[in-house]
């Protein structure tokens, strides 16, 4: 599984012009879920994403994680980020995980969430989704958990 962790002051999905989920300060979190990608792989990318830290400590050090913070985490699936981009100046998308997959795996990973932090909101899967955010630093990390 891969994510996208960006560090915001605000972030909100829109799906058909209606904002469908919104956090203030906190992380958005681009996840792709690929072949053969499993429901331990999502713990532990939900483990890397509530303990990662980019936020600043009192010495402006990015020593805290959100579940420091209890900042508001937005997860939003996005199956391009597991694209084949090695060659040419198309996208493959064969790594990403089949449909049914990825819905299952992303479902699991909210569930588990909601269940560990207080602040979770969420993009809608298969959708067409407008993400607005801000992001504070800029500070982005990309994480992969692999099997």
């Amino acid at each position: 599984m891969i994510v996208l962790l960006q560090r915001v002051t605000q972030a909100h999905v829109e799906v058909d012009s209606e904002t469908i989920a919104a956090i203030g300060a906190g992380v958005l979190a681009l996840v792709a879920v690929e072949q053969g990608d499993t429901e331990q792989q999502a713990k532990r990318l939900l483990q890397r994403i509530l303990g990662y830290r980019l936020f600043p400590d009192e010495s402006q050090r990015m020593n805290l994680s959100l579940s420091d913070t209890g900042g508001g985490l937005l997860l939003v699936p996005q199956f391009t980020l597991a694209a084949d981009t090695r060659k040419g100046m198309r996208p493959s998308f064969t790594p990403a995980a089949e449909p049914q997959q990825g819905e299952h795996l992303f479902g699991y990973l909210q569930d588990m969430a909601r269940q560990m932090h207080a602040d979770v909101a969420c993009g809608r899967f298969g959708s067409d989704m407008k993400v607005h955010l801000v992001n504070d630093g800029p500070v982005t990390f990309w994480l992969q958990v692999a099997a």
